[in-house]
């Protein structure tokens, strides 16, 4: 009986080996979470140009978006763990399980392929704001508490925990305007219905570089090198401040350790490709290209710092 148990998991993993061996050989569908025109769809479609280059097969994106990503996951994580069917997400992915019940566990239904890019958000207003500076709208905002808002690309959103982080540091009164996702966000913005907004590099710096939106300040601890004259929001008075928004690719738990090695070998061979990196760094973004244990820690530890910062401010997804 042992030798029958043994044969058989000989032959399984012969045969998932087998499997691996010719991936992809078919469609690979990319789902991105958040709506078309956001900054995660951006470089996923970008990244997705180079994936089926170097894989040979058709690589499509899939939007499904809302619940700050929550529903595009929960649909990969149903899916069959092929690695025909990957999630492309973002940094909501960690934050999600520290405000809400959610239909899948991330630490358990799904495996961490590759981290993607890493890109600070650009605080932005209207062209025709008052706003000039980050200063300019905590003035005006702590002299009218509850008055102003901000947007972001869902409740949980990344955009949400740089808004609420700004409010606490600055010592504010903002209100929070939810939507979608990013674009919807920014059409908003541009027409002065929202005030500001935490805006993914991707989805938002050509339109500041060509006048449709005005940035007071990046949320990372650097300057951005696009925006040399953009200063951080450190630099602007808010002490401690820095955010990065992350994306990264993961498939259903259960698919094989040789299909997983696989997709992390092409997503870094796509963003080593001269197009993909060119098409993400004019949208803000770096490039990272981890392999998955490397990406399996870096999740487990924005997760934890979540949730901690999410205690601490007592922030919920409104």
């Amino acid at each position: 009986m042992k030798k029958f148990c043994l044969a058989l998991a000989v032959l399984a993993v012969a045969h998932g080996g087998a499997h691996a061996a010719g991936y992809p050989e078919q469609t690979i569908t990319v789902v991105v979470p958040f709506s078309a025109g956001g900054g995660a769809d951006n470089a996923a479609r970008i990244i997705a140009q180079g994936l089926s280059q170097v894989s040979g097969q058709s690589v499509v994106v899939d939007n499904r978006a809302g619940a700050s990503g929550s529903i595009g996951a929960t649909y990969v994580a149903r899916a069959k763990p092929d690695g025909y069917t990957v999630l492309y997400d973002a940094s909501s992915f960690a934050i999600n399980p520290a405000l809400r019940k959610l239909p899948y566990d991330p630490a358990q239904d799904f495996i961490p392929v590759s981290q993607a890019i890493r890109v600070p958000n650009i605080l932005v207003a209207a062209p025709a704001s008052p706003y000039n500076t980050l200063s300019d709208y905590v003035r005006v905002a702590q002299a009218q508490p509850g008055k102003h808002t901000y947007a972001s690309y869902g409740p949980g959103s990344l955009a949400q925990m740089a808004g609420e982080l700004l409010r606490i540091g600055a010592k504010i009164d903002t209100v929070h305007v939810p939507y979608k996702g990013g674009a919807p966000a920014i059409v908003d913005v541009m027409g002065g219905q929202v005030d500001v907004y935490f805006a993914n590099a991707a989805s938002s710096l050509n339109y500041v570089k060509a006048g449709k939106l005005k940035a007071l300040a990046v949320s990372s601890r650097e300057r951005m090198p696009e925006l040399p004259n953009v200063p951080t929001v450190r630099e602007s008075g808010v002490k401690d401040f820095e955010v990065e928004e992350w994306n990264g690719f993961f498939v259903p738990a259960g698919t094989s350790p040789a299909i997983v090695a696989r997709l992390q070998e092409l997503v870094q061979k796509s963003l080593a490709l001269p197009a993909t990196k060119s098409g993400l760094e004019k949208l803000g973004l770096t490039p990272v290209g981890s392999n998955a244990a490397q990406f399996s820690g870096f999740v487990a530890a924005e997760r934890a710092r979540w949730a901690q910062v999410v205690k601490t401010n007592h922030i919920t997804a409104d």
